[in-house]
């Protein structure tokens, strides 16, 4: 255990000699001498003023000294006159895991991989910032605090301001890697930020893109998706440049000023939203310990109540009810006093009712499961609750098919000890591609403590075309009274075009050898060869029957690349049906993927008392990828250096004919079988 005495700093490097400082402490965090690098304005030594701070991540293969990937001839000078003549403080972290280093240089930083988790450095950061804190002139609240990062770093700075909203102002990031895996040793989740967008709602981002990156595909999926969250104060640059280098280094550096100098950045916010991927978390002052594995999620937290959730994987995967979660709130209620405390589980409609005192400093403490819960809470300072929309999907989106009118499952939840009267429902989308059927609706009465599907009349038509799902947004308004609250509801419209499967292969517990496709590096080029797998759970006779836990594989005539002939896929598996259910997220190295990116597919369940003879329609998804190399391209005299890594997906439709397992039940009968299983409202609707 280091004493307080050893986190004195070292200095390592004489003043005079450069315009930074490599310092040295001893961290509780991580249990070892830690390294980082600070510039220091030119002024710092006479002003007497206190500065905010951007913390910088580095890439792979690089350390603190910004010395191999980043080119310290380049990099580093920027920082310098940048820090020289503006009034801010920026500390580079060392993200170096022996484990996974080979020497100084060359390694993967900051413990991201899916067996690591043992080096916190969320944990280590806010360990960093407090001494920053101590030992600097800083300024300390969230609002003077930003990240910014290159590549893996990038990552980082994208990360770490989900994980600490409450923390930090604003964050950069410099041709970020677009996922990595975040959690405890026995607890590692994926995590990619256009996943959980909602934890950045009260911060202000900026993205970097090189046009000539060679991961610049993940940087557009990930800027659509910010793109696309009107909470999130959001800009984006592109840069003609041809390496996976930082650019406009002191443009993304202004942007920080410009957080600085917002007032805003300062206030708690009323309602807030957030995910985590760790057992423990303290977001926005609440406390939260949970058992288990995966994600934990507080959606829309008022001092009058909260959504709780879990999911097994993100943005999709289901909740798990065997969970137990201990909140504690703010202190923001009246010490001493009770409150009344209702509790909705989301999946069943059932209400239980309860009291609930605040301590001595005004924190009430709750217990909850991992299923989808709504909480309100009534009593001394509070304000009448408002209705809620409850979530129209246990997925982050509604999946739907193009074509015929399609109802939408909305439905309104009452948190009052009283009845609501006249409530309007209104749809609307400006997205083209909807087609508004029934836009409104009228509900007489709300019973207290009740959910109602009186608006479940609202109803569209979805148009696509060729290709992927394709994004878009429908507007909800519920009007009660003089109060109005408006709700997005993003859904995924089916390409109009679904081929059949040139060929497939059910894995129900049997091996089978498949050719699939190797990439053969980053100059372009590849092969098949034979892939032998053991996949699923059931009597490995090649049929999906009842009971059954299966992979499914897809035989693909041409693939993205031109060398992807004939190979086959596993596919992520989308079903509009009560009898299917995904039980795993398969995530699985996309060969010489170097993000780290998954391809994502499915282990499902075909539930047992599914009717005989029925055929079930079933989308199937998988990516196809190509290292697409263009050695004719030039950016100015140099030409690009690496293939760009692109992917693409491919989109079927294959009818399951359940085979004759016996007689057949209801749907209301399988519940009872699979309690955990989610139930569609529609054969269209996911």
């Amino acid at each position: 255990m280091w004493s307080s005495s050893c986190l004195l700093m070292i200095l390592l490097s004489p003043v005079s000699a450069q315009p930074y400082k490599d310092q040295i402490h001893a961290s509780r965090v991580l249990g070892s001498l830690r390294t980082y690098r600070v510039f220091l304005p030119s002024n710092y030594e006479t002003s007497g003023k206190a500065y905010p701070v951007i913390y910088y991540f580095h890439s792979h293969s690089d350390r603190y000294t910004l010395g191999h990937f980043g080119r310290e001839a380049d990099f580093t000078p920027r920082i310098a006159d940048y820090v020289a003549s503006h009034d801010v403080i920026v500390v580079v972290l060392d993200g170096y895991v022996a484990r996974d280093y080979t020497g100084f240089y060359g390694g993967s930083p900051w413990d991201l991989r899916e067996d690591g988790g043992t080096y916190d450095f969320g944990a280590y950061f806010l360990e960093l910032s407090e001494l920053i804190d101590s030992h600097y002139r800083t300024l300390k609240t969230r609002r003077w605090r930003a990240t910014s990062g290159l590549s893996m770093g990038g990552f980082m700075s994208l990360y770490l301001s989900a994980r600490y909203p409450e923390r930090i102002g604003s964050a950069s990031a410099f041709n970020p890697s677009p996922e990595a895996y975040a959690g405890e040793p026995d607890n590692r989740n994926l995590w990619r930020s256009k996943d959980h967008l909602a934890n950045h709602a009260h911060s202000k981002i900026r993205l970097v893109r090189a046009s000539g990156d060679y991961i610049s595909q993940y940087h557009e999926e990930t800027r659509a998706a910010y793109a696309r969250a009107h909470d999130v104060d959001f800009e984006f640059r592109q840069d003609e440049y041809h390496r996976h280098w930082a650019t406009s280094i002191a443009e993304t550096f202004d942007f920080h000023m410009r957080a600085f100098s917002d007032e805003k950045l300062d206030r708690i916010p009323e309602r807030w939203s957030y995910t985590s991927a760790y057992r423990n978390g303290e977001p926005w002052g609440y406390r939260v310990s949970a058992t288990g594995k995966g994600f934990w999620r507080l959606e829309d937290v008022t001092a009058s109540g909260f959504r709780s959730s879990t999911r097994k994987w993100a943005p999709d995967g289901p909740p798990d009810p065997s969970r137990r979660l201990q909140i504690w709130t703010t202190p923001q209620y009246q010490p001493g006093a009770s409150y009344a405390l209702a509790m909705l589980d989301v999946a069943t409609g059932r209400v239980s009712h309860s009291s609930i005192q605040a301590d001595e400093s005004g924190r009430l403490r709750l217990e909850l499961t991992g299923a989808v819960t709504q909480v309100s809470l009534a009593g001394p300072g509070l304000d009448i609750p408002k209705l809620v929309v409850l979530p129209v999907t246990s997925k982050e989106v509604l999946r739907v098919l193009p074509g015929g009118e399609q109802r939408l499952p909305v439905r309104i939840y009452n948190p009052r000890a009283t009845p609501v009267k006249n409530v309007s429902c209104r749809l609307e989308s400006e997205y083209p591609t909807v087609e508004i059927t029934v836009a409104t609706a009228q509900i007489e009465e709300i019973p207290a403590f009740s959910v109602s599907s009186g608006c479940g009349q609202l109803s569209a038509r979805f148009i696509s075309g060729d290709g992927d799902y394709a994004h878009a947004r429908l507007s909800l308004a519920v009007v009660e009274g003089k109060v109005e609250q408006t709700h997005n509801l993003d859904v995924a419209i089916a390409p109009s075009v679904r081929p059949a499967p040139l060929a497939i292969e059910v894995l129900d517990g049997r091996t089978v050898s498949f050719p699939v496709f190797r990439q053969k590096g980053n100059q372009g080029g590849g092969a098949s060869i034979q892939r032998t797998v053991t996949e699923g759970r059931g009597n490995g006779n090649g049929r999906w029957e009842p009971g059954e836990e299966v992979t499914i594989w897809v035989k693909l005539a041409q693939g993205l690349d031109p060398f992807d002939r004939g190979n086959w896929y596993r596919a992520k598996v989308f079903a509009h049906s009560p009898w299917i259910e995904e039980v795993a997220d398969l995530q699985e190295q996309k060969q010489l993927e170097w993000t780290g990116a998954k391809e994502r597919t499915s282990l499902v369940r075909l539930l047992p008392g599914a009717p005989a003879g029925a055929e079930i329609p079933i989308i199937l998804r998988h990516e196809s990828w190509s290292f697409h190399f263009t050695p004719d391209v030039r950016y100015g005299r140099e030409p690009l250096y690496q293939a760009f890594q692109l992917h693409r997906y491919h989109v079927y439709e294959w009818k399951l004919r359940v085979p004759d397992q016996g007689a057949a039940k209801s749907p209301d009968q399988k519940t009872k079988q699979t309690p955990n299983a989610s139930l569609s409202t529609s054969r269209t609707l996911e």
